[in-house]
């Protein structure tokens, strides 16, 4: 085994560690930690797909499996504990606990039906087909920071669940979404948006009073991460090449 698979399969497994973590932090009440746990993972997700595309040996089914079991625990299992774990807001959350419960449920429903059918049949293709789980993941991130932890348009119980169930819906429709890779128009405004959410969720871990400096710089990195999420949701569809020889390219 070459040191690039070795890498790829660190990363991974410090993906599945990470999104422990992020569960253990939820239970313990401190969701803005997993939050940053979370976009965390994210990286190292990313940095799996580079050394493997750099290795020389194939990563085989094996290696596939071993990402997705990774990918729902940190992109699946950990935000459905998010949706569903409320330690913060108890009164204005508690007439909503089962319907979070329930949606929980189906966003970690979705976000493993979509990674089953990519590690059986989709892992080849030049884009992805519903929402990846790592998108999803940072789309219910702004969800979060905004209508739930540390809400700063309140907390809105009925609008976040509502977010929660179309996250959920897009990660299984088929429409094609692009993977971020050298050639991708969204590989800057992504890698962009990923320094915001952590611009963002940095300074939040340290209970900032509103309208301090730091709390107003969070709510700033907060919404231009917000927009960097949406762009990849609106724009991401009308980037994918419609010719295969382009397709191919982006391999």
């Amino acid at each position: 085994m070459d040191r690039w698979r070795w890498f790829a399969n660190l990363a991974t497994l410090s993906n599945a560690v990470l999104g422990v973590a992020a569960v253990l932090y939820v239970l313990a009440g401190n969701k803005l930690w997993a939050m940053l746990l979370i976009v965390c993972a994210i990286a190292f997700d990313g940095m799996d797909g580079i050394f493997s595309r750099r290795s020389a040996s194939s990563a085989g089914l094996f290696g596939r499996v071993a990402d997705s079991v990774a990918d729902s625990v940190t992109f699946g299992v950990a935000p459905a504990f998010l949706i569903a774990v409320h330690t913060s807001d108890v009164a204005t959350w508690a007439p909503w606990e089962a319907a979070a419960f329930a949606l929980a449920l189906v966003y970690l429903g979705a976000a493993v039906a979509r990674l089953v059918y990519f590690t059986a049949r989709a892992h080849a293709q030049p884009h992805f087909l519903g929402v990846p789980t790592p998108q999803s993941a940072l789309g219910l991130i702004g969800a979060l920071l905004f209508l739930d932890t540390p809400a700063f348009a309140g907390a809105q119980p009925l609008s976040f669940l509502l977010a929660v169930a179309v996250l959920a819906v897009l990660m299984v429709v088929p429409v094609p979404y692009p993977k971020i890779r050298r050639s991708s128009p969204l590989r800057a405004p992504m890698a962009a948006t990923a320094v915001f959410a952590a611009l963002a969720l940095t300074p939040l871990q340290f209970h900032l009073s509103t309208g301090s400096l730091l709390y107003e710089f969070a709510f700033g990195a907060s919404a231009l991460f917000a927009v960097g999420v949406a762009s990849y949701y609106l724009l991401g569809p009308f980037t994918i090449p419609t010719d295969r020889s382009e397709a191919s390219k982006s391999r």
